[in-house]
C-alpha cells in the first residue's frame, strides 16, 4: 500500500539567535500603539515566539520572515524570541495564555500539532487564532560523512536487520514531523514502527551535533536543516522525501526514485493568541501577505528550497483542523495518542 500523507505538509541554523526569557518579552495586550496597513505605516510592536531552541526550522523561518518584513519596511523590527520545551507545547500554552494579545504570534508547524497529543497538552491549536501558513519543505534522510551507508537502500537493508540498533534522530518530539517521517518510512519498508529506536532532539540546533558526533546512525528532518553541513562535506543526504528532486540538492534521489513509495512534506505557519481583535488579526495577515508578495521573500524561498504554501485566516484554520485529525489518527496507530 502506498504511504502518502499528502496533507502532512516540517532549516539552516541561524547564528546570533536572540533568545529572550519568557517574562519581559510580552507586549501589552490589545491594539494600543500598533500601526496597521490601513494607515500606510509599518506595523509596530510585534513579537514572534519560536517554541523550540535556536537553530531549527521554526527558528530560521521566524527570523527570515521578521527580517524580510523589516527590510521591506512592512513592519518595524519584530522581536523574535525562543521559548522551548515539550515539543513546542510550552510555547503553545504561553500563546493560549496570552488571550487578546494582538501583538504576539507563534511560529509553528506540523510538530506542534503532534506534540499537543503526545505531550498531553491542555492547550491546543484549536484554542489559537490561525494567521497564515507560509511554506512546505521536504524531509531528508541524512548520515554523517563517515557513515558506512552510501545510499538509502544500504541504510534500509541494515535497518531492517536490526531496527533497534540503528538509532534515528529527529529535531522534534514524538508526534512531530521528524518522528512521523521515520515511522512512516519504517512502515513503508516493512519495519514495525514500534521497533524503531527514535531519539528526540529539540530542533535542528540540537540534532546536528548528535549526527556529527555519531550519537545516532542517521537523521530525519527537513533538508534545509543540513544545507550548510552538506556544502561543507560534513554530512550526506541519502534521499529526500519530496515527489520530485530538490534543486538545492540536485544530485540527491527521492525515496520514490530509490524504489521506496513514500512522499512526505512538512509545513510551517503562524498562529496568534485567542480572542485578538479583528484589527490585530488583519495587521498580522496584511503584513505577512505583503511579505509573501515581496521579491525578498521569494528569493529566500528559492535559496532555502522552501515551497510556497501561503494561506491565511479561515483557509489556514480549516487546514489546521484537517491536520489535527490526520495526525491524531497516525499517533493512535502508533499507540501514542
Amino acid at each position: 500500500m502506498r504511504a502518502r500523507p499528502s496533507a502532512l505538509l516540517g532549516v539552516l541554523a541561524v547564528t546570533g539567535a536572540l533568545a529572550l526569557s519568557a517574562c519581559g518579552a510580552t507586549a501589552a495586550k490589545g491594539t494600543s500603539g500598533s500601526a496597521s496597513a490601513d494607515n500606510g505605516k509599518p506595523a509596530t510592536g510585534l513579537q514572534l515566539m519560536v517554541p523550540n531552541s535556536p537553530g531549527g526550522g521554526y527558528d530560521t523561518t521566524a527570523r527570515v520572515a521578521a527580517k524580510v518584513m523589516e527590510t521591506e519596511k512592512i513592519t518595524a523590527p519584530i522581536q523574535v524570541f525562543n521559548l522551548p520545551g515539550a515539543g513546542g507545547t510550552v510555547g503553545l500554552q504561553r500563546t493560549v495564555n496570552e488571550k487578546e494579545n494582538g501583538k504576539l504570534a507563534m511560529q509553528m508547524g506540523l510538530g506542534v500539532v503532534g506534540a499537543a497529543y503526545t505531550q498531553k497538552s491542555k492547550a491546543t491549536l484549536n484554542d489559537t487564532t490561525p494567521i497564515a501558513k507560509l511554506i512546505e519543505e521536504a524531509g531528508a534522510i541524512v548520515v554523517p560523512k563517515d557513515s558506512p551507508y552510501k545510499d538509502i537502500n544500504q541504510l534500509v537493508e541494515a535497518w531492517k536487520k536490526n531496527p533497534k540498533k540503528l538509532a534515528v534522530g529527529g529535531g522534534s518530539s514524538p508526534g512531530g514531523p521528524d518522528h512521523l517521517l521515520p515511522m512512516q518510512l519504517a512502515k513503508t519498508v516493512g519495519i514495525d514502527p514500534k521497533q524503531v529506536s527514535y531519539v528526540s532532539y529539540d530542533g535542528g540546533g540540537e540534532l546536528l551535533p548528535a549526527l556529527l558526533g555519531n550519537k545516532i546512525a542517521f537523521g530525519a528532518s527537513g533538508f534545509g536543516e543540513f544545507l550548510d553541513q552538506v556544502e561543507a562535506g560534513d554530512v550526506r543526504v541519502l534521499a529526500v522525501t519530496s515527489e520530485q528532486p530538490i534543486p538545492a540538492l540536485k544530485d540527491v534521489p527521492t525515496l520514490k526514485s530509490s524504489g521506496i513509495d513514500l512522499v512526505f512534506t512538512n509545513w510551517r505557519g503562524i498562529v496568534a493568541p485567542p480572542g485578538i481583535s479583528e484589527a490585530d488579526k488583519k495587521t498580522w495577515i496584511d503584513a505577512l501577505t505583503k511579505m509573501h508578495d515581496s521579491k525578498a521573500w521569494k528569493d529566500e524561498e528559492e535559496k532555502r528550497g522552501w515551497t510556497d504554501a501561503f494561506a491565511t485566516g479561515d483557509e489556514f484554520g480549516q487546514f489546521l483542523k484537517e491536520q489535527d485529525t490526520q495526525v491524531a489518527d497516525i499517533l493512535k496507530q502508533l499507540g501514542l495518542a
